[in-house]
């Protein structure tokens, strides 16, 4: 008996120092949690850096259309013992130094290469658009997640809520045992069940309690805070009951991350057919450059030499024969084309089912809100009535109980309802690329 006392003592203390704590954390807003990780959640800043760098590299130069120029410079010394023959004699020459430099600049521009630089040039703005989807993605699936986690943790209070609403009415039936023992109107046995009862109800609610704890530090982690930071949230669930399916699915054709980088991926293909073909055709180059030499060798026939002048030329090569690679990379390259289309078919199919799957949740979970309304009214009136009765001692303390049960089971329900449709559609606008706060 005394352990089932401090049993009751500790888990009636945690969740009043819960409550406590709740009603002193500050309030966390939905846009006040967006706002946060869209300014410091490191998934975003990384998609942000890789879109940038995709942005940085669209040039002509990356692409090939631009001539490359370098500076050049030698310098080459030497110290020889030498012995020089000649009509008019031999000499011979001791630890002579000679050097020579030559420095100047040079350039080399490919001006044509089979179309291959503008083939290049589209790949590296497609790739900078594929990158900004991507960027745009990452940043919806985080404020999604973010979102997600916010409203579950509106649920989870709900929960929590109606648990302690449970054990308000748990207390106030062991009130009532307690006061019927006392003048010998019911046995001890039902003081000991409806003190089993607040035991009950407020392990639910502890365990509940750590569930909620768990969502508040992952979004803690999705804002990139404190894990242990405190706070608390809003009460309300507004669904958005005027999606209609025909517009989410015209929508997702034309917005849907997933189907735009797919569409991108068939274009790159196209573009590297054009890459692979361009090999076939002749490489044209131009090359130019300005130099300055001049040598000093005290000991040969040419003491010392300066020269300086422009040079030019032109280059041109042509793949004639390669054992037929040429061929096989071109034959791979339309493969990899046609694959392309075909995911972006597979891709648009997958999403249309999945938008299907989550529109069927969100007409269900309307479906059960309305239902849910109702059960709490009938549920709610059937406990006021059957305490009433108890005090009257017309009704078993087991009816209270089960009257208790399915009030709590009906605000559950209800609340699950709301997050089961609220949910449903945070994805359908995450599909369409239409997520916003509300």
């Amino acid at each position: 008996m005394k352990l089932k006392l401090i049993a009751c003592l500790i888990l009636c203390c945690m969740a009043s120092s819960f409550i406590a704590s709740a009603q002193n954390a500050p309030l966390l807003t939905l846009k006040d949690a967006i706002d946060t990780a869209l300014q410091n959640n490191y998934n975003i800043k990384l998609a942000q850096n890789n879109a940038a760098i995709a942005q940085n590299n669209v040039t002509l130069g990356n692409a090939g259309f631009l001539p490359t120029l370098a500076g050049t410079f030698n310098n080459n010394n030497s110290v020889q013992n030498s012995t020089v023959t000649r009509t008019t004699g031999t000499n011979s020459f001791t630890n002579v130094r000679s050097r020579s430099n030559n420095y100047g600049v040079a350039m080399d521009w490919t001006i044509f290469d089979g179309f291959g630089m503008f083939a290049n040039y589209d790949a590296l703005k497609i790739r900078q658009r594929l990158s900004g989807i991507t960027s745009r993605d990452t940043v919806l699936q985080t404020l999604t997640n973010v979102i997600s986690t916010y409203y579950s943790l509106i649920n989870q209070n709900q929960v929590l809520k109606s648990l302690r609403g449970a054990i308000g009415i748990s207390k106030q039936q062991l009130k009532f045992a307690q006061d019927k023992f006392s003048v010998g109107a019911v046995s001890r046995l039902e003081v000991l069940n409806a003190e089993v009862n607040v035991n009950a109800d407020t392990a639910n609610y502890v365990s509940q309690l750590q569930q909620f704890r768990a969502a508040k530090i992952q979004l803690n982690q999705l804002l990139i805070r404190n894990p242990q930071a405190d706070f608390t949230v809003t009460d309300t669930i507004v669904v958005d009951d005027k999606l209609v399916l025909g517009n989410i699915l015209a929508a997702a054709a034309t917005q849907n991350p997933r189907i735009l980088s797919s569409q991108i991926a068939k274009q790159l293909a196209d573009i590297n057919v054009k890459q692979v073909k361009a090999v076939r055709y002749p490489v044209i180059g131009v090359n130019s450059g300005y130099n300055f030499a001049n040598s000093r060798s005290p000991s040969g026939a040419l003491l010392a030499n300066d020269s300086r002048g422009l040079t030019y030329g032109l280059t041109a090569s042509i793949n004639i024969f390669d054992g037929f690679n040429q061929k096989r990379r071109e034959t791979n390259a339309k493969i990899q084309a046609e694959n392309s289309a075909i995911q972006v078919k597979n891709v648009k199919l997958g999403i249309d089912a999945q938008i299907n799957s989550l529109y069927v949740n969100y007409l269900s979970g309307l479906d059960l809100i309305k239902l849910g309304q109702s059960n709490v009214a009938i549920a709610k009136r059937n406990l006021e009535i059957t305490l009433d009765k108890y005090k009257l001692g017309n009704i078993t303390p087991l009816e209270v109980r089960q009257a208790e049960e399915n009030f709590v089971n009906a605000q559950v329900n209800y609340h699950a309802a709301q997050y089961q449709a609220k949910s449903a559609e945070i994805s359908l606008k995450q599909i369409t690329n239409n997520i916003n706060i509300q």
